[in-house]
């Protein structure tokens, strides 16, 4: 999901406790802090974990990307991952061809063991190809790994613009699996993560009361479950995705799959969870201020958009043709990186 409905759901979390409704009614800005805790981990990532990634192999395809060289690179890291046992982290750098023109190459890994590389279109910051580089193809090989493969994404992984995607090869029994952006929804997204930052919560807001009114009062209590259940929340709508959480840190750092109902950046999911935390915030705030209304009607208002926008996305999932099915995955990986880099 984008950022913007991360916080939205914060909030919507924080409104189900009449407390912080009636301490927004006189001024406070209790919701906020579910919403600002429902994007926390997202800005962990992209804003700090990244940067403290380190690389075996840094993949600069230089000013004219050449597939065999490309799938020559990644085929030697992941020869070397298989038979040393030890993890090959590489990334894949962008090629920039102006102040808004950048050429694409993409790599894709067939579980059967077979890995193949595109020399694309050149193309804008918005991903869309310049003028005349609709249909160029520039190259593609693809190579026999020879080994069984497991990428824990589907599709083929663009790099085009901003710093380029990022990859980790490592042996898991007679298979190499393929991570995805291996630094990203690990430990911030975990359920530990989001009963420690409750907590952390829950003592900072106590602190606060003990030293403004010499007392405790209900809120810190309130306060940290309203943070802990939107990291809560946070990572149960990610795992509505293919990617996948950290669920079990820190007993097992490795993310566990996703039900793969939807992509991060697809359109209809994300109105739809929006609409229906709109709903619930709307709802709570006048259940708790004492307004009267009509169950029937409010649940119909919340649900029916919901559920026919999801009708409407299993229906495409399920009758799309399967030309389709290979959908680069960057893109929804480029749309968390919009929603935290203020794009």
């Amino acid at each position: 999901m984008k950022g913007l409905i991360h916080f939205v759901t914060g909030i919507a979390v924080a409104t189900c406790f009449p407390e912080i409704v009636g301490q927004a009614e006189a001024g406070a800005l209790w919701p906020l802090l579910g919403g600002i805790a429902g994007v926390l981990p997202d800005t962990l990532d992209f804003k700090v974990l990244r940067y403290f990634e380190r690389f075996d192999l840094e993949l600069d395809p230089g000013p004219q990307p050449d597939a065999c060289r490309i799938a020559g690179q990644l085929f030697s890291a992941m020869r070397e991952a298989y038979e040393t046992g030890t993890p090959r982290r590489v990334l894949l750098r962008t090629v920039r061809l102006g102040p808004d023109a950048w050429q694409q190459y993409g790599v894709a890994f067939d579980p059967d063991g077979m890995l193949a590389v595109r020399v694309g279109p050149q193309v804008d910051t918005a991903q869309q190809p310049l003028p005349g580089q609709a249909a160029q193809l520039h190259g593609s090989v693809g190579v026999a790994v020879d080994i069984s493969l497991r990428p824990d994404f589907r599709g083929e992984v663009q790099a085009d613009i901003f710093s380029g995607p990022s990859l980790t090869f490592e042996r898991e029994g007679d298979a190499l699996a393929v991570h995805l952006l291996p630094w990203h929804r690990r430990w911030t997204h975990s359920p530990v993560f989001a009963v420690l930052l409750g907590l952390g919560a829950a003592a900072v807001v106590a602190a606060s009361e003990r030293l403004r009114a010499g007392s405790l009062g209900s809120m810190p209590l309130w306060a940290g479950l309203s943070v802990a259940l939107a990291v809560l929340a946070h990572v149960g709508m990610d795992q509505l995705g293919h990617m996948g959480s950290c669920l079990f840190w820190p007993l097992r750092c490795r993310r566990v799959p996703g039900l793969g109902l939807f992509h991060s950046g697809d359109a209809a999911p994300n109105f739809a969870a929006f609409w229906a935390m709109g709903w619930l915030t709307l709802a709570n705030l006048a259940r708790f201020a004492g307004t009267p209304v009509r169950a029937w009607p409010m649940i119909l208002l919340g649900l029916l958009p919901v559920i026919v926008l999801g009708g409407a996305a299993a229906w495409r999932r399920w009758h799309r043709p399967s030309s389709q099915e290979g959908r680069p995955m960057e893109p929804d990986v480029l749309a968390e990186i919009d929603d935290t880099d203020g794009g």
